[in-house]
């Protein structure tokens, strides 16, 4: 999450292609994809020199998810750490905060979706940049490797076929 780096935005430049209207309630993804669009345009102009999203790119996009680790709440253990490769150690090391992966991963999720809905096309995505999606391969690698987690695909369980009911099942109710 990048609450801490939360910023201030006008009116003006907050509006969403929902329509925008003040009784429209927006949904907790639908607010969190604004709050993080912000997030980045602030981002953009705050960078020296000051950036345009017409001229960003997947390395900008890996600057700004590095500047973010500064914010992360995730003890990421280094390979020199007692404790690497323990999902709960025993004791408080010195390891960095990080972003988590599932944070980072939503993020660009969101990121993506507020890109394109704010005129970008998916071909210019700089959010789906090959070199993006490599990054958090390698965060959710590390940070699993770190842990002594594994994160492996999840096969999806496909539901039993419900059983046929017998052919001559009839239930008969009869008046009192």
């Amino acid at each position: 999450m990048i609450a801490a780096a939360a910023v201030t935005t006008s009116s003006s430049s907050s509006s969403s292609s929902s329509g925008g209207s003040a009784t429209t309630q927006l949904s907790r993804y639908e607010n969190q994809k604004r709050r993080d669009w912000n997030t980045f345009g602030q981002y953009l102009r705050n960078h020296r020199p000051p950036l345009s999203l017409s001229r960003c790119g997947g390395a900008h996009v890996l600057e700004f998810l590095r500047y973010l680790d500064q914010f992360g709440k995730t003890k990421v253990h280094t390979q020199l750490c007692p404790f690497f490769g323990h999902a709960n150690p025993p004791a408080p090391c010195a390891c960095p905060l990080r972003q988590a992966w599932g944070s980072l991963d939503a993020l660009i999720g969101r990121l993506r979706a507020a890109f394109e809905e704010n005129g970008g096309s998916p071909e210019t995505n700089p959010f789906g940049a090959r070199a993006v999606r490599l990054y958090l391969r390698e965060v959710r690698d590390s940070q699993a490797k770190a842990r002594g987690i594994s994160y492996e695909k999840k096969k999806r369980k496909r539901p039993p076929p419900m059983p046929l009911p017998p052919p001559h099942s009839v239930i008969s109710s009869s008046p009192n």
